[in-house]
C-alpha cells in the first residue's frame, strides 16, 4: 500500500514509519509540506499523495497551551483530520486516527470502554473529541484509536522529564490521584501494525469494522503518575544510572495545580481489542523495561 503517514516527528509517527515501511511505501510529509493548522489545503495535498490509506497520529499536545490557544488545537485536531476524514471519504481510502483518554471526565474507578459516555474537561480534550466525531461523520472507512499516557525513549514525555530532574533534585514530588497506563508509543505502533497485517486497502474496512470504527489501545494494567515516576528511578539504578533522587514523594492534584485540569481515572478497557483482533498488549511494567533498555544507546542528559 501506499501510506500517508502525519507526525512522523512524533512519537507515535516516529515509531510507526520504520514499522510500516518494510512492507508499504510510506510518504511522511514534513509538517511544513502537509500543514494541519492549514486544514483547507490538506485535499490538494492529498490529492498529488494519492494515498491508499491515511494514518493520522499528528496532534496538537500541548494540553495546558491549549487553553490559551484553542483556535490552533481545534484546526490541528479537529478540523485537520476532518478535511482528511472527508477527502477519504470521497476516494474510498482507508483511514486511521489517533484520538486520547481526555475524551472522558475521568470519574469512577473502572477502565473505560469504547462506547461510555465521553465529557472532556478541557480545551485539549474536547479538541480531540470533535476529531472522532468528524472522523465518524465523513462516513468513510475509519479506525479511531484512544490511547493515553504515551512515552518513548525520544521526544518530551514524562519518562524523559523524571530522568532529568531524577539526575538534578533530591527530592521529586509526583502527583499519586491520577491513574491510567503508561504506554510505550512502540506499543501503539506495533499493535496497529499487527492489526493492519497483509490486508490490501480494500480489505481494511472490514478490518477496521471489526472494532466498530473506534478502538482503545493501551499497555496492560495501570498505576498513578507516583507509581510510574518510582517505575522509572528504580530501573535507571538497576541500569547503573547515578541519580541524585533520594525520595519521590506522592502528592495530591490539589498541590500541583496546572491550567488544565486533567482526568482523574485514564484508564481504557482493552476488551475490545482483544475481543476483535485477538491482541493484548503487554503489562505496562514490562513494556517499561524495553524502554529502558533503549535509552542506554539514546542521549536523555
Amino acid at each position: 500500500m501506499r501510506i500517508v503517514l502525519t507526525g512522523t516527528n512524533g512519537q507515535v509517527g516516529g515509531a510507526l514509519l520504520p514499522l510500516l515501511e518494510r512492507k508499504h511505501t510510506v510518504v511522511a510529509p514534513s509538517r511544513a509540506e502537509f500543514d494541519l493548522s492549514e486544514p483547507d489545503s490538506l485535499a490538494a495535498k492529498l490529492d498529488a499523495i494519492k494515498p491508499d490509506l491515511i494514518v493520522n497520529p499528528a496532534a496538537y499536545t500541548a494540553v495546558d497551551k491549549a487553553e490559551d490557544e484553542a483556535k490552533l488545537a481545534f484546526l490541528v485536531n479537529a478540523d485537520a483530520p476532518a478535511a482528511m476524514a472527508r477527502w477519504a471519504a470521497v476516494h474510498h481510502v482507508p483511514m486511521v486516527h489517533f484520538s486520547t483518554d481526555y475524551v472522558f471526565d475521568g470519574g469512577g474507578s473502572r477502565a473505560w470502554r469504547e462506547d461510555d459516555p465521553t465529557g472532556p474537561l478541557s480545551v485539549y480534550g474536547r479538541s480531540k473529541l470533535v476529531g472522532e466525531d468528524e472522523v465518524r461523520r465523513a462516513a468513510g472507512p475509519h479506525l479511531v484509536i484512544r490511547t493515553a499516557w504515551v512515552y518513548a525513549a525520544q521526544g518530551a514525555n514524562f519518562m524523559r522529564t523524571i530522568i532529568r530532574l531524577a539526575r538534578e533534585r533530591e527530592t521529586l514530588r509526583v502527583v499519586s490521584d491520577q491513574f491510567g497506563t503508561p504506554t510505550t508509543a512502540r506499543t501503539i505502533a506495533s499493535t496497529l501494525v499487527q492489526i493492519l497485517g497483509n490486508s490490501r486497502a480494500e480489505e481494511l474496512p472490514a478490518v477496521f469494522a471489526r472494532a466498530e470504527g473506534l478502538l482503545h489501545l493501551t499497555n496492560s494494567g495501570s498505576t498513578n503518575w507516583h507509581g510510574f515516576a518510582s517505575a522509572i528511578v528504580e530501573g535507571l539504578r538497576s541500569h547503573g544510572v547515578d541519580l541524585k533522587a533520594a525520595e519521590i514523594v506522592p502528592i495530591a492534584t490539589k498541590d500541583y495545580p496546572t491550567k488544565t485540569v486533567r482526568p482523574a481515572n485514564s484508564r481504557l478497557d482493552l476488551s475490545r481489542l482483544l475481543d476483535a483482533y485477538g491482541l493484548a498488549p503487554a503489562a505496562w511494567e514490562s513494556a517499561l523495561g524495553e524502554e529502558m533498555g533503549a535509552l542506554q544507546t539514546t542521549d536523555f542528559s
